[in-house]
């Protein structure tokens, strides 16, 4: 992969009022016109994702936010679009025009990064305007933030804010590996990499791409296979491999035809751990059992894919899950970054492996999930559990 993802870069999230330079700032940041800056208020209407590199933080994507004071019926829809932000983001930048003041929106912003535990960061912006400042800093200091001023069209203060970013970011936003933690160098790693309708032509799908690199960053080797070649090349192998991947949906395929003595887990449940809570997923195993026929069940899906007559989301999940209740259910799915509003109404909530958003995002979902009271499961964990070898796909990750 030339480029990292944006799943697993550092989400910068940027707030503030109309016109309160946001878009400058951006622009400043990255010294680069990405954002279309304009004296007329609402300029940005949907929040823009904007790729770069800030040493020694590494690769990052800044998101730009329509105003947090945006009006009328379409500006509060593009409210809730910029608050929704909030669940991806691992910091925050909220903006104060040195001309303007605090009030409600900016304190809306703060409530929801304390109670979600992400860092803010405090900008007075536009510091040629207005000379003296104190009301903003006052309202930053009582509120714990860190600021800095800054003049987007000089550039001064965009050091200090970039200090202040490598400062106040989480140094855990992301595991620092997949599976590198489960092998040693030089083991033999075998990726079953199923071949069927569902997969993409001439190429493998993302978290098989970056399991692969992390095998090889960690110094493993790795045998990329798909079911059809298993018992060919274990014959060939000396001695078991170190650890088996495979996609979970095929767990009862080729569980009896990998050896006791090799360790088998599935890219979902590596995903699970990577992105999400891997014990509250576990938890929702339980809720599995209780489900009665008619129980609402919601499937999040974080990508947007056209499914097949073998979707797994879709059509694979449901159909194991009414098989086991024995009668009908009722299904709602919640697909790309969007996810349920009203969770409350739900039964089990099912997750993919999330390998499309990051993992403030899986791990925001999650929250919301316990708050609503509503078990979650991850794909990986649901097929193990079903399939009767949840134990021992689970036991690597132990």
């Amino acid at each position: 992969m030339n480029e990292a993802p944006r799943s697993i870069r550092l989400q910068i999230a940027i707030f503030g009022k109309r016109n309160a330079g946001k878009s400058s700032l951006i622009n400043a940041i990255t010294n680069q016109d990405l954002a279309v800056v304009s004296s007329i208020a609402g300029t940005t209407t949907d929040p823009v994702l904007k790729s770069m590199e800030i040493s020694p933080l590494g690769p990052v994507t800044i998101i730009d936010t329509p105003g947090v004071d945006d009006e009328g019926e379409l500006g509060q829809l593009r409210v809730q679009k910029a608050q929704a932000v909030i669940s991806r983001t691992n910091v925050i930048i909220l903006v104060i025009a040195a001309d303007s003041a605090p009030n409600q929106q900016e304190q809306t912003i703060v409530a929801n990064a304390i109670e979600r535990k992400i860092p803010v960061i405090g900008v007075i912006s536009k510091a040629d305007l207005v000379a003296d400042t104190q009301a903003i800093e006052n309202w930053f200091h009582q509120h714990n933030i860190e600021y800095c001023k800054v003049n987007s069209i000089t550039q001064n203060g965009i050091d200090a804010l970039k200090q202040l970013l490598v400062k106040n970011s989480p140094a855990n936003f992301q595991p620092e590996t997949i599976v590198g933690d489960l092998i040693k160098p030089l083991d033999t790693v075998i990726l079953i990499c199923p071949v069927d309708a569902g997969a993409p032509k001439s190429r493998l799908i993302l978290p098989q791409v970056q399991v692969l690199r992390d095998i090889l960053d960690n110094g493993g080797i790795a045998i990329v296979i798909t079911e059809k070649e298993i018992e060919a090349t274990l014959a060939k192998l000396k001695e078991p491999p170190a650890l088996v991947i495979t996609d979970s949906q095929v767990f009862a395929q080729i569980a009896p035809q990998i050896p006791a003595d090799a360790p088998l887990t599935s890219f979902s449940i590596l995903f699970a751990r990577y992105k999400g809570d891997l014990d509250e997923f576990m938890r929702g195993i339980a809720a599995i059992r209780q489900l009665k026929v008619g129980a609402k069940v919601l499937i999040a899906e974080a990508c947007t894919h056209y499914p097949s007559h073998e979707d797994i989301g879709r059509v694979k999940i449901p159909r194991w899950l009414e098989k086991t209740v024995g009668g009908k259910l009722e299904f709602s799915f919640a697909v790309g970054g969007e996810f349920a509003q009203d969770l409350t109404q739900y039964q089990l909530i099912v997750h993919c492996g999330g390998c499309m958003i990051n993992r403030a995002e899986v791990l925001s979902r999650i929250k919301d999930c316990q708050k609503a009271q509503v078990p979650v499961v991850n794909y990986g964990i649901l097929i193990g559990h079903m399939t009767g070898i949840l134990e021992r796909v689970i036991q690597p990750l132990k």
